[in-house]
């Protein structure tokens, strides 16, 4: 673009000094400085405009010089606007520097928070991908982590009510939960318990402190958008080392698909949970399935802004029928596809959050 500019100040210079008397195009050279700061940084675009000057001189001396009302105005004119050009390049260079920090640090607490699955933990095989609605954003209301437990291995795939950034705090509360406690509950009831009952306890505390301030013709609107209860949708599974199934438990979340070679098998819940954060409204009585999970069987677990992505005629997204035309892949080639793939679905954007997670059990 810097060349492109350079060649504008010639070729409005030359054919100037060519034209009649009567037809003034050195006006347009202030088109030179405005395309550089769209692309370059504040020296070069002061430069660009100290040449478009130098060509508006040039014009004025090939023609009837530079002491003319005519050109003086011109000469003024072309500097007060170029000054004004390289001041806002000099304050979008200060924006862009503060915007890089944010991010910087963005993107670190957002790492801390969502941890990357491993590639290998025992006898497994990991990969997963996180599709944020939040432009910008990495992570949002959707979670996965994995732990390491005597006997095996235990993984939480969760969805928090909402979208975006403003579900990460909820987010937070229960992977730290999880992470603490995975490998303290000898079953997983017992942890299911434990962290519907750290989730009741923080969307209990009073979050009016961190809220942020609204104009009052918007507190209806944020009402109604914050209306309802709060949970997090969440499926606990128990791999084991030594054996050929898989434990699990369902709040509430999009059952787990059972990949196969002859085939893909939901894996329902035949007794699910009620969402974790919901346990304070009644009992709840968690009960573990088992489901086969042999060598070379893989499970994928996902959210549910993957099954209801749609495209541009309201169709939802065919996860079953997309992973039947790539049951030979491996996990991260497999999880790369459904990536691209639900992307073009969506048109490029996304309406809520999703994550998925591919498992697979090696021989």
């Amino acid at each position: 673009m810097t060349a492109l500019s350079l060649a504008l100040i010639v070729v409005i210079t030359v054919v100037d000094i060519v034209s009649p008397p009567d037809i003034h195009l050195g006006p347009l050279l202030i088109v030179a400085p405005a395309l550089t700061a769209s692309v370059a940084g504040p020296r070069a675009t002061a430069a660009v405009a100290l040449l478009a000057l130098a060509g508006l001189t040039v014009i004025g001396l090939a023609r009837d010089g530079v002491t003319t009302a005519n050109h003086e105005t011109q000469l003024g004119a072309q500097l007060a606007v170029s000054v004004l050009i390289v001041g806002l390049r000099v304050l979008r260079a200060r924006h862009e520097r503060e915007l890089a920090q944010v991010r910087s640090v963005s993107e670190a607490a957002q790492r801390v928070l969502l941890r990357p699955l491993p590639e290998r933990i025992g006898p497994l095989h990991l990969a997963s991908v996180y599709l944020a609605a939040e432009a910008e954003a990495q992570v949002g209301g959707d979670l996965y982590a994995a732990a390491r437990t005597t006997t095996g291995t235990r993984l939480l795939v969760g969805d928090v009510r909402g979208k975006g950034l403003p579900s990460l705090g909820d987010a937070a509360l229960l992977l730290g939960a999880f992470r603490a406690a995975a490998h303290l509950y000898p079953d997983l009831p017992g942890l299911a318990a434990y962290l519907d009952g750290t989730v009741c306890w923080g969307l209990a505390q009073p979050a009016e402190q961190s809220r942020p301030q609204r104009a009052p013709g918007e507190e209806a609107d944020a009402a109604a958008e914050d209306g309802g209860e709060s949970f997090i949708t969440a499926v606990l599974l128990d791999i084991p080392d030594d054996g050929s199934a898989v434990r699990l438990i369902d709040c509430g979340h999009p059952p787990p698909l059972l990949l196969r070679p002859d085939g893909i098998t939901t894996l329902a819940a035949r007794h699910p949970a009620p969402p974790l954060g919901l346990g304070d409204l009644a009992p709840v009585r968690y009960e573990t399935e088992t489901f086969p999970f042999h060598p070379g069987d893989r499970l994928l677990i996902y959210t549910d802004g993957v099954i209801e992505a749609r495209d541009a005629h309201g169709h939802f997204y065919p996860l079953a029928e997309r992973l039947a035309a790539r049951q030979g892949e491996s996990p991260a080639v497999l999880l790369n596809h459904l990536h691209r793939d639900l992307l073009a679905h969506a048109g490029g954007r996304l309406g809520d959050d999703a994550a998925m997670v591919v498992v697979e059990r090696l021989p």
